[in-house]
């Protein structure tokens, strides 16, 4: 059969061409049966939509998908706009300099709208008058830098840039008491938690005192033991943090403990 749908060549004038293949037909009448059964409520005192209302209501959907789409679209540009703000240092008014590499120019409404630590520092006798003040964040690097002022600027960020920088990103969250990286930071690590970054995690969760963190990232741990246990990285990783590291020889005790219980309770 020439389906309309799936044929390789549907847009060539064939005779028939208003059929459609048995394939084809059911995942229509199932879209449409979903579009029915769930866009649209349901009421059981009523008789059940058709599906010629339920496959109205799917398009209703889809347009309402895409003006959301649209909205974002003019969101990202404004989002846009503010990194050139600050990539071009439009009407900046302070410099925040890292440890390491040059300072960045920012903008002091910024700055204490987003940190009350920072809102404190601009507020300080030192940082009053002049409109090239510099206010120092050594624990972080200029691309660190750079990344942490994009986030407070447009509370976003690309992967590649959460993925490279998220713990450093952390301790200043952390640190300067920023919450909502300190949350889209812990989001992320919680996320994507795996034998490759688990102690990594769990190093940021103890220097910051982050229990809910630190129980995760010590509970991957025990159901992981032998990934991460036997890796060079816990090597390195004992011998910085011999603290954490007896806290994690506890917790592999306890849990092969508590399995010889339940596997042998006499």
């Amino acid at each position: 059969m020439d389906c309309s749908f799936c044929s390789s060549v549907p847009h060539v004038p064939r005779i028939p061409r208003n059929v459609i293949c048995l394939s084809c037909f059911e995942g229509a009448r199932r879209l449409v049966t979903f579009a029915a059964n769930t866009l649209e409520p349901v009421d059981s005192s009523v008789q059940q939509p058709s599906l010629s209302k339920g496959f109205a209501s799917a398009l209703k959907k889809i347009k309402e998908l895409k003006e959301r789409e649209e909205s974002l679209k003019e969101k990202l540009g404004y989002i846009g706009e503010l990194i050139v703000v600050v990539r071009e240092g439009i009407h900046t008014d302070i410099q925040v300099k890292p440890g390491i590499g040059p300072s960045m120019p920012a903008h002091r409404a910024i700055l204490a709208a987003k940190s009350d630590i920072f809102k404190n520092m601009l507020e300080s006798d030192m940082c009053k008058a002049p409109p090239n003040d510099i206010i120092s964040l050594p624990e972080l690097n200029h691309e660190e830098l750079h990344t942490l002022l994009e986030f407070l600027y447009t509370g976003t960020l690309p992967t590649e840039k959460v993925v490279t920088h998220v713990y450093s990103l952390y301790a200043a969250a952390d640190k300067y008491e920023i919450p909502f990286l300190q949350n889209f930071c812990e989001d992320w690590m919680l996320g994507s938690l795996n034998t490759s970054n688990v102690l990594d995690v769990l190093e940021v969760s103890d220097v910051c005192v982050n229990s809910k963190l630190k129980d995760c990232a010590m509970k991957f741990i025990v159901d992981h033991m032998e990934d991460v246990l036997f890796s060079a990285k816990y090597d390195a990783f004992s011998l910085k943090n011999p603290h954490v590291n007896v806290q994690v020889t506890r917790a592999v005790v306890m849990d092969i403990k508590n399995r010889y219980i339940i596997d042998d309770p006499n």
